[in-house]
């Protein structure tokens, strides 16, 4: 059992990698495009249906580049489908919040002080909210409301706030960020899947036929890429802040996330200005860097981590870790080697919060805790780091000892 969380841990590695690849394709070829479509430029002597054109330099070679907004006049034996860089970022992700938060719902998922509920419910909860909120955004879209893209966002935005609250009153404060990242990346890559390839196919189907295209598909198409335009840096901070407990464990975490969707918007307008040569709009850095000191500030006042009232109470499915013979010698370890940091209220110098969130006082938070001790101290020497408690090789042969003998008693129970 124990080389099984060996593997485990590898694995969820392995598809975490795999998510940052493709992200970082899908990403990088939507800011791409986004930055083309911006610079495009008109001029008499284009061919017949052609929107823009823009020359570029990269590799030693220049490249010239043509939009139609609709279809040339012919189709070209070849096209470059950009799709596969979002679904396997989706299903990467999906993975992962599989292999994190579902397989380890008592752990990640779940706060008995904010919602105490069995693991299927809180599982059950996650997929529902994640599949109505494209539901509902999709519908919000093609409703009347989404004539006017601008009223559209504003509506988006305040959507996403109440959303951001309502993940903070089901989950862990972890899992209530990352769900919100999830929930936005759903409507995102579902954009990709259900609408902008579609169209672009009935496109490409009525050009073969000999029909002329109806533009409103690409107007469609542009809309939901510009909503992607705006979300893409918002779902990066929301999935980098389960390491960072300044984000998501403290008690305005939602009002973080809230502001981190305008800092997306003050972003991004600098570089879509900036692209389409309307302008060099700086007073969007300052507005960034305020909302930032603004989330700094709500991430202390008040000081209070969510999991800090919690009792030390031991789940049954920890009990064997606590029961073990080691159990008080790896108690007096983990206290002398990993408290100063791993505190509610740390003791080294520089550090204000426990990193990732994760306390190790009691024995409940011990017991809780036991795998990730077990990888991190006991296993590999990442823990503590550049092992500054000078924590002994004896010490972490206790560490295996007792994770792996706890394991095999809580599998003959």
């Amino acid at each position: 059992m124990y080389d099984y969380a060996i593997a485990w841990d590898w694995l969820t590695f392995a598809v975490r990698w795999l998510h940052v690849i493709t992200g970082i394709a899908w990403i990088g070829s939507s800011f791409y495009f986004v930055a083309l479509d911006l610079g495009l430029k008109k001029h008499p002597d284009l061919p017949p249906g052609a929107h823009g054109e823009e020359w570029q330099v990269h590799g030693g070679g220049f490249y010239h580049i043509q939009k139609y907004l609709v279809a040339p006049a012919n189709m070209p034996e070849h096209l470059v489908w950009f799709k596969w860089e979002s679904y396997v970022t989706w299903l990467s992700g999906f993975g992962m919040l599989c292999l994190v938060y579902y397989a380890g719902a008592d752990l990640y998922l779940i706060d008995p002080n904010v919602l105490d509920v069995s693991k299927p419910v809180a599982i059950g909860i996650s997929l529902a909210s994640i599949a109505l909120g494209w539901i509902f955004y999709d519908l919000l879209c093609k409703s009347p409301v989404g004539n006017d893209n601008t009223r559209l966002m504003a509506i988006l935005y305040f959507i996403l706030v109440a959303v951001a609250w309502g993940y903070t009153q089901l989950f862990t404060g972890r899992a209530a960020l990352l769900h919100l990242g999830a929930f936005t990346a759903t409507i995102m890559s579902a954009n990709v899947f259900f609408i902008i390839i579609p169209n672009q196919k009935i496109v490409v189907a009525d050009l073969i036929a000999g029909r002329t295209p109806d533009t409103k598909y690409g107007k469609i198409a542009k809309q939901r890429s510009t909503h992607n335009n705006y979300l893409t840096l918002p779902v990066l901070f929301l999935m980098l802040s389960n390491h960072y407990p300044l984000a998501f464990a403290t008690e305005f975490n939602w009002i973080i996330a809230s502001l981190v969707f305008l800092m997306g918007v003050t972003i991004r307008h600098y570089f879509n200005t900036r692209h389409a040569n309307a302008g060099n709009p700086t007073w969007t850095w300052l507005v960034t860097a305020i909302l930032f000191v603004i989330i700094m500030w709500l991430s202390t006042v008040p000081k209070v981590l969510t999991g800090e009232t919690e009792e030390a109470r031991v789940p049954e499915a920890h009990q064997s870790f606590v029961t073990a013979d080691a159990f008080p010698q790896v108690r007096d370890t983990v206290l002398g080697r990993c408290t100063m940091c791993h505190a509610k209220e740390p003791g080294w110098e520089g550090i204000a919060v426990p990193p990732k969130g994760v306390v190790l006082e009691t024995d409940g938070e011990i017991a809780a805790h036991a795998r990730e001790i077990y990888l991190q101290a006991g296993r590999s020497h990442a823990m503590p780091p550049a092992n500054v408690t000078r924590i002994s090789e004896d010490e972490r042969r206790l560490l295996v000892a007792w994770y792996e003998t706890a394991v095999k008693g809580g599998e003959t129970r």
